[in-house]
């Protein structure tokens, strides 16, 4: 007899970017399930950087200083010269933080690392991930979405209001929509592994042949662990032995050193590179993100991050909708989160044939993340007009240094951790916006409860006096307006669900 229950929003896929988004339907109190065909957790470091922008939607979610604390900053890229001699540099621009970006240092964490630190802080919130549950079939109506789930308990009907694929590459989800996935094979395949070995030291990402798609081959150190990423091209066609013996006789061969050995593969795999992205994220009550939507080559560190992005991004607005705001809403998802992967594939793609012609691997802003934003997004609002070498509705929504009225300080960041939206008064007067559910207010000046000492709130948001920012929960700024256009910003309010 098959089992039924019931839920919210039914989450296929376990990983980051499903691990993302049940966190953030957990402190919104949203019944979910998330669940996943493999029977136990990923358990290699495929994606293993974590970027700027990443770092402070984990630090919203509360878990960036864990993150840090089993992971690392990227070693100094060491290429060796055929004479055995070697060159050090660093893989990333090296800038110190400023109070509107406080991380500016990409972070490696494993991909099993970062997994397992999100699955305790779904703990936390009183969920855990299934594991060893396959989603076989699905049929959505005007109310929801009837899925069909197999384990090794038998068959269960689970009933929710939406679905959401985080389900992979090869998202059984995306097929079942049938979605088209259009995009290109790159012409490169490559062997990633998780090794343990003897004869390198943990103090730089190795680097032999590069710039010779036939012999190149790296040893990158594993951040939090004993173990190094292997990372090579390989011929497009042919089996690669990926034991330990097999891999060290391969490595031998093709950088003429035999005193690298190594003792254990504990995860492998050989890949064809592709750049792809779905025609469509949203059909009805069903939804797709992370690599179901999008996949990248590793280059750069994109894929990841744009994955957990599309969870954050995707969270806050099934909750609001859940809760009473328009349907409308969940439109945006697909509007601002498709031309972000397409960016990002763009440049994935872009440091990727920069790696083939040798034009070096030294990653910059671009790779941050710190400059996407949803500035032609529909829920952006700018009343009057500002000039774009401004902060505009749609940027991401800087930090910034203050003091509470009571005299303790404090930053921005604080005020926007949680699942509410934040609305920052300049100089205003604080009565002029009624308290609304969701909505936490904060002012600076005559009766503010924030100081802005500095200037850096004013500074970081080109402010001047009456003017009112509303940052979203995710991060990036809904709608900037000033104390003439308050209509606007009241009836922005009721139209994203934050009832007066």
């Amino acid at each position: 007899m098959k089992k039924q229950s019931a839920s919210e929003v039914l989450i296929a896929g376990a990983g980051a970017a499903g691990l993302t988004l049940a966190i953030d339907l957990a402190r919104r109190n949203v019944a979910f399930r998330l669940i996943d065909k493999l029977p136990s957790p990923f358990a290699g470091s495929r994606g293993k950087g974590i970027q700027p922008r990443s770092q402070e939607v984990f630090e919203d979610l509360g878990v960036i200083d864990r993150l840090v604390a089993v992971g690392g900053t990227y070693p100094p890229q060491r290429e060796y010269r055929e004479d055995g001699s070697y060159e050090d540099s660093p893989l990333t621009e090296q800038h110190e933080p400023t109070p509107d970006e406080p991380y500016l240092i990409a972070l490696m964490v494993p991909q099993f690392l970062t997994e397992a630190v999100l699955r305790e802080r779904l703990a936390e919130l009183g969920h855990r991930p299934h594991f060893g549950c396959e989603l076989t079939a699905f049929e959505q109506d005007a109310e929801g979405v009837t899925a069909h789930v197999v384990s090794a308990d038998g068959e269960e009907t689970v009933r929710a209001s939406y679905l959401v694929g985080m389900d992979g590459g090869r998202s059984y989800v995306r097929h079942a929509l049938n979605i088209e996935f259009p995009g290109k094979t790159l012409g490169v395949r490559a062997v990633v592994a998780d090794v343990r070995l003897e004869g390198l030291g943990t103090d730089a990402w190795h680097r032999f042949n590069e710039g010779s798609m036939e012999k190149q081959t790296s040893f990158c150190p594993l951040r939090g662990t004993d173990m190094f990423q292997l990372q090579a091209p390989i011929p497009m066609e042919g089996d690669i032995d990926l034991s330990a013996e097999g891999l060290t006789a391969w490595a031998a061969a093709r950088i003429g050193r035999t005193d690298i050995v190594i003792r254990e593969v504990l995860w492998a795999s050989a890949f064809n590179m592709n750049a792809r992205m779905a025609d469509k994220y949203q059909v009805g009550r069903v939804f797709i993100g992370g690599d179901a939507a999008h996949i990248h080559p590793p280059t750069g560190g994109q894929g990841l991050n744009t994955s957990l992005q599309d969870a954050y991004n995707l969270g806050w607005k099934l909750a609001a909708v859940i809760n009473g705001a328009p349907k409308k809403l969940l439109a945006t998802y697909e509007e601002e989160r498709r031309p972000v992967a397409a960016e990002m594939l763009g440049l994935s793609t872009k440091l990727l044939q920069a790696a083939k012609d040798r034009a070096g691997r030294r990653r910059g802003r671009e790779t941050h993340q710190l400059d996407l934003g949803y500035p032609q997004s529909s829920l952006s609002l700018n009343q009057p007009a500002r000039s774009p070498e401004r902060v505009i509705a749609g940027d991401r929504a800087p930090d910034a240094p203050i003091r509470g009225a009571a005299g303790q300080p404090k930053r921005l960041f604080e005020l926007f951790q949680g699942p509410q939206w934040t609305l920052l008064g300049y100089q205003v007067d604080r009565d002029a916006i009624a308290p609304r559910r969701n909505l936490h207010i904060h002012t600076v000046g005559v009766r503010g409860d924030i100081i802005d000492e500095s200037g850096h709130l004013r500074d970081a948001y080109s402010l001047s006096a009456g003017e009112w920012v509303l940052v979203r929960p995710d991060g990036y700024v809904g709608a900037i307006v000033s104390s003439g256009e308050l209509a606007a910003l009241r009836r922005y309010l009721d139209d994203v669900g934050i009832a007066a």
